[in-house]
């Protein structure tokens, strides 16, 4: 037989048989295919497929369609709901290539009323993966767009504490045709632990891996304290691979965003913030954003890059004027503490030889360092002014804070304090437990004016403050830090005066508080103040407590239990001039960082009154041989302290 005659005969059967099959079609539909596709995919799956209705195949290269009608697919057995979908009808093309080589490819599902249930197992089984053990990613139907007429769909992830239930809807196009039909949903239920409860509507077709057609989408959503309003496109719904949104968040705290997007922020207040959300590639940006935390107002943009070792966070963010107590949650600090701590103790007295959480001012709340690893940061912060605060004349603030390999550093941090600048540099090594802290702070030409209460900035015109603390800790709070820091702290005042009945009331000098009363204060010559601490497992150890005036030398001693927030500090006093009426005294500063309690010595007072009393029985002259203070004082070499040679 000739090779032609072989081609004809070929060509002549496969026509009869196409024929034959369009016949059979024609006569019997597409029906008796069900049985066979139920039997596959039971083969393939282990879960039961049933196709109640008609089946129906469009035939097209490459991409057949099928219609069926009173649909329902199986959910494993450890799943809690029995069916993963139940539909009045589904329709889909497929890609026939794809599915030649066994893997099934779908360009656009469309669904009549489907109840769809999807669930995580807490070992990472996944009811939509179709492998025997719904554990290999790649058993999966890929499925590009989706349509819905109406229909519920329901998550489970126990592992995540995810529960969602979704109700979906088709929108009705008005009558003056002027909106795109869509589709509205309403959510509820939790994610990630929070309760959830979410509105909105979206374009009718839901463009889940199609990286070409962006998708329209409202949305208002509350998870936890957090509320979350956007519209605009995202293009593929399962990649995120663009955004282009207008975005408000407001909530509670910044640090609950850590629950809905993994991203670690600092404790704050609540705050409010609208902005534009943009992402291209592996970079998410929030632009031109504008807002507040707390009563501060905060503008500026932040933006996250994947695609290294961890996402890093890079912002640069700016505040008009600023509230002072708005940082507090920043640091750990309690709303409030230090009023309550004030209260407390004016309600109990002073606290024994431990200080009850109660009357302690120090930020005590941890740090979530555990969460630094998430993600590296470089951030520019800065506060053009700075609503005063009675405890800090703050009057401007800039910051960079970079976050690397669970480190945090914060260099520099400048302070306008007072008229000066207060320069810090402080790094919290988040790679231990106690996280280990280092702080090292300038302190430069600070006017001591501004720093003294109100009645009294008038009485030191122009005296400045310098110094430095370099301390080194560990612990999880900045209170607990202070309590383990070792360290040196030294603060020096030189130049300018200060009240003369200031002085004269710190020796007891009856004598010239009463002249002083009756002529009126004046100012006097203040030649230096001196404070020299060393700093040991939390106890700040006086070297040098100095302070010299023209008339009267204060030299101190003692310590300050950080730990315990104690004072207990005596300074003595060396007058310049003889004083003829006196009942010097050490004074005792004692009582803790909430109220601390400034005191003659009682005792000394009490003695001197009765020498003078038992000397008056003899010779009313001789009682005022106890009560005159005959200095004289030394002047202090402050060239020396202020130099700091010794």
């Amino acid at each position: 037989m000739s090779l032609l005659r072989i081609l004809k005969w070929t060509a002549s059967v496969l026509l009869a048989l196409v024929i034959a099959a369009f016949i059979f079609i024609a006569l019997f539909g597409w029906n008796w295919l069900r049985a066979p596709l139920e039997r596959q995919t039971l083969a393939q799956t282990g879960r039961v497929l049933l196709i109640q209705g008609d089946l129906t195949v469009h035939l097209g290269w490459p991409w057949p369609r099928l219609q069926a009608r009173r649909v329902t697919f199986a959910n494993p057995a450890w799943a809690t709901q029995a069916n993963m979908l139940k539909a009045d009808e589904v329709a889909l093309s497929i890609h026939l290539p794809q599915l030649l080589a066994q893997r099934l490819v779908v360009s656009d599902l469309h669904l009549v009323k489907p109840i769809v249930f999807l669930e995580r197992h807490r070992d990472g089984r996944k009811t939509w993966l179709l492998d025997r053990n719904q554990q290999d990613d790649s058993a999966r139907i890929d499925i590009d767009r989706l349509t819905l007429d109406q229909g519920v769909i329901g998550f489970e992830d126990v592992a995540s504490q995810t529960s969602l239930h979704a109700e979906l809807a088709s929108l009705t196009k008005p009558a003056d045709d002027t909106l795109t039909p869509g589709v509205s949903f309403s959510a509820k239920g939790k994610y990630n632990g929070l309760p959830l409860i979410a509105k909105g509507t979206g374009d009718s077709v839901l463009a889940l891996r199609d990286d070409s057609t962006p998708y329209g989408l409202s949305l208002e959503a509350t998870a936890g304290g957090t509320h979350v309003k956007a519209q605009g496109h995202i293009t593929s719904l399962v990649k995120f691979s663009s955004i282009d949104m207008q975005l408000s968040l407001s909530g509670d705290n910044l640090n609950q965003l850590f629950t809905l997007t993994g991203i670690a922020l600092p404790a704050t207040r609540d705050y409010v913030a609208q902005g534009h959300l943009l992402r291209r590639g592996n970079t998410l940006r929030y632009e031109a954003f504008s807002g507040r935390v707390g009563t501060s107002d905060l503008a500026g943009w932040w933006q996250v890059e994947t695609g290294g070792k961890r996402p890093l966070l890079t912002a640069d963010l700016v505040s008009t004027r600023l509230t002072l107590d708005d940082l507090g949650p920043v640091i750990g600090a309690r709303p409030g503490k230090l009023k309550a701590a004030v209260k407390a103790v004016a309600q109990t007295g002073e606290a024994g030889a431990v200080t009850p959480a109660s009357k302690r001012v120090m930020p005590d709340l941890p740090f979530k360092f555990a969460n630094w690893d998430s993600l590296d940061a470089e951030v520019k912060f800065s506060a053009k002014s700075i609503r005063q605060a009675s405890y800090m004349p703050l009057e401007a603030l800039s910051a960079q804070l970079r976050l690397k390999d669970s480190v945090l550093t914060l260099d520099p941090l400048r302070f306008g304090v007072a008229g000066g600048q207060l320069d810090a540099v402080i790094t919290l090594d988040g790679r231990h437990n106690p996280i280990q802290a280092k702080a090292q702070v300038q302190l430069k030409r600070l006017a001591l004016a501004k720093l003294l209460p109100a009645d009294q900035k008038a009485k030191a015109s122009v005296s400045q403050i310098g110094g430095h603390i370099k301390l080194a800790g560990s612990g999880n709070s900045v209170g607990t830090m202070l309590a383990h820091a070792d360290g040196t702290v030294a603060l020096l005042v030189s130049g300018g005066e200060i009240s003369q009945m200031a002085m004269e009331k710190a020796g007891l000098h009856l004598w010239e508080i009463f002249r002083l009363t009756l002529t009126g204060d004046k100012q006097i010559k203040l030649r230096c103040a001196v404070a020299n601490f060393d700093v040991k497992a939390g106890d700040m150890r006086a070297n040098t407590l100095l302070l010299d005036t023209e008339v009267t030398t204060l030299l101190g001693s003692g310590h300050i239990d950080l730990a315990q927030e104690k004072l207990d500090l005596t300074l003595t006093q060396k007058t310049k001039n003889t004083s003829p009426l006196s009942l010097r005294s050490p004074i005792h500063i004692s009582g803790n960082f909430a109220k601390p309690i400034i005191r003659v010595d009682q005792t000394r007072v009490a003695a001197r009154a009765l020498g003078a009393l038992a000397l008056g029985v003899i010779n009313p002259l001789l009682a005022l041989i106890p009560l005159v203070d005959a200095g004289p004082g030394q002047d202090s070499d402050c060239v020396q302290w202020l130099q700091g040679k010794k």
